[in-house]
């Protein structure tokens, strides 16, 4: 429970005290209940989510826990910017909780917006350690809302994280609900003819892989606020309002589509950074990103809030309504996704001229082999000449062009793409990067192996930065799967091409076949983590140690007492 040290007259006698927040938490055995089923779990102060932690800018705050486990925890704190030794990561910043332990994690509040905590030992978050952060700013926000509600999003599945991981080493496909059918077949040959049909389905099985794969885990239920679609969290409103709604997407490995029928949003944050307001019908959460944005009910009329996956294997439902109890209709999922051999486009050896008969049986996506016939430097500077073509002329010039995971809105409106996100205002003064780090992102799926520059984590050597400099990291996708890229520890400016005015975000999302940019302002020492937010992508070895040299004060003595004491990632 959150405890203040010193509130009301104390506050008004010492205006310029900076003031102290304590808050306890404890790490507890919980059942989960989704509505579709019950299961043991992991959660906080006895729930799962955990509670919503409330900080205010410029405090600083100290967090007790106590781990009532019989096993190592910890918490990571998603997106804070804090001193590396209180981050949270066994191994890289500090050793973990052990059981019947307590830890204080105390730290400064240099920052605003909607972020999330989740344990970062074994598979305790998809078990479900996780929570909300609310930061509360200095100043105004540069926009109005009457009223709040995080939506933390989730997806709870029946088998615990450690059975979800043998499974996927035994079989890739053993969570595949979405396998293509026989009427499917006759579906397309209808629409693309008899031997394309045919070539098509040939080029993939002889890749042993499926269009299907587009979500490693599926038969999950979606949770929002811990209640399943059936549950209905309500969030109550009086008609009129402005509403803010804090998405947060807590999930192990799934990205939401959201919309609201019948209401436009406002995105005004991205990352608990400030956006310049985009209007949007739909957009896209990836695993671990949050957005705000305001919604204005002006009808005394339920709404619905849908999280259909983007592989349309499952949802999550909350409502908004003027009164408890009222419901709106649930829209029907979508089609399921499908990849197409754009989304392969970056995998080496690929010959696109002649697909069909090729032997992909052997192919090997760990390779360090160059991408045949992929040109990536194009995308420099962002060319928007090859953008992906969506469903009614739609483009995204962050996915592969044909792709089959472009996102349209299911009223044929605007979706959210990465392109429409601009500052509010500039963290950082525009510079030249000092040197730029190519970071391939690469994967077996047959073996379920996933590493960086075809090197696990527990084979790679650390990546190396100067306090001070600015690197610009080159991302390439050859791998058929979307990747949540998460630095620690520091901001990632992400290029989509408006050079100071690029926003500002914690996780990056690098979609098949395609290359991103973004930059870091190299200005916290330490050791920090650097992985796939996908849980069992960065198991499975699509991790890496950041270790920052230098600094206003050496740190170095500290990490390598960490780099040897430290236990399990």
């Amino acid at each position: 429970m959150k405890t203040r040290f010193l509130t009301g007259l104390l506050s008004l006698l010492m205006p310029a005290m900076v003031m102290a927040g304590e808050y306890d938490l404890t790490v507890d055995r919980v059942k989960i209940d989704t509505g579709d089923f019950v299961k043991e779990g992991i959660g906080y102060n006895g729930a799962s989510p955990g509670p919503v932690m409330r900080f205010k800018e410029g405090e600083n705050v100290r967090i007790n826990v106590t781990n009532n486990l019989d096993e190592m925890t910890s918490i990571h704190w998603h997106g804070l910017i804090l001193p590396f030794n209180q981050d949270g990561v066994p191994g890289i910043s500090f050793p973990g909780i052990k059981p019947g332990e307590t830890f204080t994690y105390e730290f400064p509040i240099q920052q605003a917006g909607t972020y999330w905590f989740h344990s970062h030992s074994g598979f305790q978050e998809p078990d479900g350690a996780y929570g909300a952060i609310v930061i509360e700013p200095e100043g105004r926000e540069p926009f109005r809302y009457d009223r709040e509600y995080v939506v933390q999003l989730t997806d709870k599945h029946p088998h615990s994280g450690d059975r979800i991981m043998r499974n996927l080493k035994m079989m890739p496909d053993y969570y595949n609900r979405e396998q293509q059918t026989v009427g499917e077949f006759f579906s397309d040959v209808s629409k693309n003819g008899l031997m394309n049909t045919v070539s098509d389905r040939m080029a993939w099985g002889g890749m042993r892989m499926m269009k299907a794969d587009v979500e490693d885990v599926q038969g999950f239920t979606g949770l929002i606020n811990g209640k399943g679609p059936d549950q209905n969290w309500t969030g109550l409103f009086e008609p009129g309002e402005r509403i803010r709604l804090r998405f947060i997407n807590s999930s192990a490995m799934t990205y939401f589509d959201i919309r609201i029928p019948g209401l436009d949003m406002t995105v005004v944050q991205a990352d608990g950074n400030n956006v310049q307001p985009v209007n949007v019908d739909e957009f896209r959460i990836g695993v671990a990103e949050t957005y705000d944005v305001i919604v204005r009910p002006r009808d005394k009329q339920a709404y619905t809030i849908f999280a259909e996956s983007m592989g349309r294997s499952g949802y999550a439902r909350a409502t908004l309504a003027p009164e408890e109890g009222m419901e709106a209709a649930v829209p029907q999922l979508r089609d399921p996704a499908r990849l197409t051999m754009a989304d392969m486009s970056g995998m080496p050896g690929m010959d696109h001229g002649n697909m069909a008969g090729m032997d992909h049986g052997d192919m090997d996506m760990n390779s360090s082999e160059g991408m045949s016939g992929m040109d990536h430097s194009n995308m420099e500077g962002m060319d928007h000449g090859s953008m992906a073509m969506g469903k009614g002329g739609q483009s995204d010039p962050f996915y592969a062009k044909g792709s089959g995971l472009v996102p349209t809105a299911a009223n044929g409106g605007k979706f959210l793409s990465y392109a429409d996100l601009k500052a509010q205002d500039p963290l950082y003064e525009d510079r030249e990067p000092t040197r730029e780090i190519e970071l391939r992102l690469t994967g077996n799926m047959e073996r379920y192996t996933w590493s960086i520059n075809g090197v696990k984590y527990e084979d790679a050597d650390p990546i190396r930065l100067k306090y001070g400099e600015r690197v610009r990291f080159k991302f390439v996708n050859e791998t058929m799967m979307t990747h949540p890229m998460h630095l620690h520890g520091m901001w990632s400016i992400l290029d989509v091409g408006a050079d100071q005015w690029n926003p500002i975000k914690h996780t990056v999302s690098v979609q098949p076949g395609t290359t991103v940019y973004m930059e870091t302002e190299v200005d916290e020492p330490g050791q920090w983590a650097f992985h796939c937010h996908l849980s069992y992508h960065a198991a499975a070895g699509m991790f890496r140690k950041v270790i920052v040299e230098g600094g206003p004060e050496s740190t170095q003595a500290k990490t390598d007492v960490i780099a040897k004491d430290g236990g399990e990632v």
